[in-house]
């Protein structure tokens, strides 16, 4: 019975790291995404249907902002399939023109049905220029509707900016 215990145990190890293998940073941002995913919908319950009903999302919890007339963003993430974690992402902005200050942000992307979650995952994804996301703040997700198949909100952190744009981001992703 102990030496299947321990074959059992030694398999459990080979798969789950295998499956599961993430560094350090991976774990952390995990870790984040969760408490992030908790604040959000601390902060507005409307997101619970966003959260139970989309094909997927993608929590980053720690988006920088900031610029003075040539500014960027960037940040870590967790994509989220029918509510399971499968993959790491990322994101990145480069943009020029009136803005100024610097922010600390959780954004959050739902995507309304598996054909626009496969887009992400296959790096086809990025938002139009003009697109801005939803301040969060409390009620106002629940007359949130999705545009283009997605629907995107933003809650600030910490910090003050001029601009609340996420248009022009790009993402990258690392599946599991």
């Amino acid at each position: 019975m102990k030496t299947l215990k321990s074959i059992a145990l030694v398999a459990f190890l080979i798969v789950g790291t295998s499956v599961f293998a993430q560094n350090k940073k991976d774990e952390k941002i995990m870790a984040d995404a969760q408490k992030a995913k908790q604040t959000l919908v601390d902060t507005d319950s409307g997101l619970n249907g966003f959260f139970n009903h989309s094909a997927g999302y993608v929590i980053f919890p720690n988006v920088g902002k900031g610029g003075f007339i040539i500014g960027g963003a960037s940040g870590n993430g967790v994509v989220y399939e029918n509510g399971d974690a499968v993959g790491m992402a990322d994101l990145k902005k480069l943009n020029i023109g009136l803005q100024a200050g610097g922010q600390a942000i959780i954004e959050v992307i739902f995507f309304e049905t598996e054909t626009d979650l496969a887009r992400f995952k296959e790096g086809k994804f990025q938002f139009a220029a003009e697109t801005s996301a939803v301040a969060l703040k409390s009620g106002i997700a629940f007359n949130a509707k999705y545009k283009d198949g997605v629907a995107v909100f933003a809650l600030p952190k910490a910090g003050l900016m001029a601009d609340a744009s996420v248009g022009g981001q790009k993402f990258g992703y690392k599946p599991f």
